[in-house]
C-alpha cells in the first residue's frame, strides 16, 4: 500500500481532501439533518474507496511494451527528468548507452507543479519552464549527433512514462533524478516503482545540478 505522506504533494491532496469530505458531511448535516449526513457519508466513502482500489491496482499493474520492426543496429531511449533534463551526467549516460547504435531517444519531461497550483489547474507556468528545459536538451543531444525528440509529459512521471510508451516502444528507460535528500521522485519511490510497474530495463541517472555549476565556474 502506498504511503499516502510519501511527497508533500500527496500530504497537500490528503488535507483537502478530508476537509471536503468532512465539510461535505457537515453541510448535508444542517441541510438536511442527519439522514442526509449520513447518506452523503455512505456515498463518499465508496466513491473514495473505489478511487483508492482503481488507483492501486493500475499502480501495481505490470506495463508490458509492444514491439514494433526495427532495424537491428537501432536502439531506442525513453529518457524521463525535469529540472536535471539539461545534466551534464544524464548527458553522458545517454551517450555511452546509445554509442555504437542508431539512436532514437525520447526525451519526456514531466510538468512540475506546485501542490496548490495542481489543485486549481493553473499549469501554464509548470508547462512552460518544462518545455524550456526541454528544448535546450533535445538541442544539446542533437549537437553531440544524438536523434532526440523531446516532450513535455504529465506531472506523475510513472504516468507519463506510461503514455510515452504507448508510441514509443523505448529498449531501455533512463531515469534522471537529484541526489537523494533533493529529490522529490527519489521520496516518493518513483524510480523502485517504476521497475515494478514496466518490463522495459531501467537505468537510474542521479545528476547533483550544484555540483556540476560549480566546476563550471
Amino acid at each position: 500500500m502506498k504511503n499516502p505522506f510519501r511527497s508533500e504533494a500527496d500530504a497537500f491532496r490528503l488535507v483537502i481532501g478530508a476537509l471536503v469530505y468532512f465539510g461535505a458531511i457537515a453541510i448535508a448535516a444542517a441541510a438536511g439533518g442527519r439522514w442526509w449526513a449520513v447518506a452523503v457519508f455512505v456515498v463518499l466513502t465508496a466513491a473514495v474507496g473505489i478511487w483508492f482500489f482503481r488507483r492501486e491496482a493500475r499502480e501495481r499493474g505490470t506495463v508490458s511494451v509492444p514491439t514494433r520492426p526495427r532495424a537491428q543496429d537501432e536502439r531506442r531511449v525513453l529518457v524521463v527528468a525535469n529540472e536535471t533534463v539539461a545534466g551534464a551526467a544524464l548527458r553522458d549516460e545517454i551517450r555511452r548507452v546509445v554509442e555504437g547504435a542508431r539512436a532514437n531517444v525520447l526525451v519526456v519531461t514531466p510538468a512540475l507543479n506546485s501542490p496548490l497550483r495542481h489543485w486549481v489547474s493553473d499549469e501554464d507556468g509548470a508547462r512552460a519552464a518544462a518545455e524550456d528545459r526541454l528544448g535546450r536538451s533535445v538541442a544539446e543531444l542533437d549537437r553531440l549527433g544524438i536523434d532526440a525528440d523531446g516532450e513535455v509529459g504529465d506531472a506523475d512521471p510513472l504516468q507519463a512514462i506510461e503514455d510515452a510508451l504507448r508510441t514509443f516502444d523505448a529498449d531501455l528507460i533512463v531515469i534522471s533524478t537529484h541526489p537523494e535528500g533533493r529529490s522529490n521522485w527519489l521520496e516518493r519511490g518513483v524510480v523502485s516503482s517504476a521497475r515494478e510497474r514496466f518490463t522495459v530495463p531501467i537505468t537510474h541517472v542521479v545528476v547533483d545540478l550544484e555540483a556540476e555549476a560549480a566546476v563550471g565556474a
